[in-house]
């Protein structure tokens, strides 16, 4: 009896040391994220997602649901769809979860999500919300590939399905530690949608949250252009000023 609890405690002892061998995250090839910020059917799907999965933990402190109105989502809609009982149009998108609550029950606080298409960028986010995978190690219950033991859940799943992923163990030349090396997804159940269609609605997701970023974009590049064109203007003239100024001057 006691050679084989040894015996169990040494294959469990195994399994924790790879379970907690380090990832190789940087080796991860992040995925092209598609750009639909032009498309407004692509911003309002993901707009919707955003407000049924992220608001629910993640605020977006800087953005007012009235400013969904810039694609193409009407007040009467967002009020229908869009807001909870106590929001108005007006309001910014906060949620009701505080600070302290967030950090007791994830570890973290969930950071602001209004400039986080920045302060990341689309491809980053585009494979970390599809780079879930179940861990029964982790408090959650989830882990990722892009964010090694990330404190977030797959709030997705339902969508995507579970999926577990397949590590291979390697030595690193240079630390000589022990490194998992991942090298793929295996699905375990099936989600509502299809795996074309999740990788769609992510990056309706993702190009939502690139928009409310910064909505006035579009705006500034085209201003910007009829700026650089105005001033291109303004120099030529300057030019032909100062070249009649200086014709009789020797």
């Amino acid at each position: 009896m006691k050679k084989l609890l040894s015996t169990l405690a040494l294959l469990g002892a195994t399994a924790l040391a790879l379970s907690t061998a380090p990832v190789r995250a940087d080796e991860i090839p992040l995925d092209r994220a598609p750009d639909n910020t032009e498309n407004i059917a692509s911003l309002q799907h993901g707009a919707q997602l955003f407000v049924n999965y992220c608001l629910n933990c993640h605020s977006a402190s800087l953005m007012r649901y009235s400013r969904l109105q810039d694609i193409g989502i009407s007040q009467k809609e967002i009020e229908k769809n869009l807001l909870f009982t106590t929001d108005k149009v007006g309001n910014t998108m906060t949620v009701a979860m505080r600070p302290d609550d967030a950090k007791a029950w994830f570890g973290a606080t969930p950071p602001d999500l209004s400039v986080e298409a920045r302060a990341k960028n689309r491809d980053w986010l585009y494979t970390y919300l599809r780079g879930f995978y179940r861990d029964d190690t982790r408090p959650t219950g989830w882990n990722n590939i892009v964010y090694e033991n990330v404190s977030m859940p797959h709030v997705l799943w339902q969508l995507q399905g579970q999926r577990t992923a397949k590590f291979e163990d390697e030595v690193d030349e240079e630390t000589k530690e022990k490194v998992k090396k991942f090298v793929g997804f295996q699905q375990v159940t099936p989600g509502t949608m299809s795996p074309v269609d999740y990788d769609s609605a992510v990056a309706d997701l993702v190009s939502y949250l690139s928009w409310m970023s910064e909505p006035t974009q579009k705006t500034r590049r085209q201003l910007g252009v009829w700026v650089l064109l105005f001033l291109g203007v303004l120099s030529f003239f300057a030019w032909r000023l100062n070249a009649a100024y200086w014709k009789d001057i020797k």
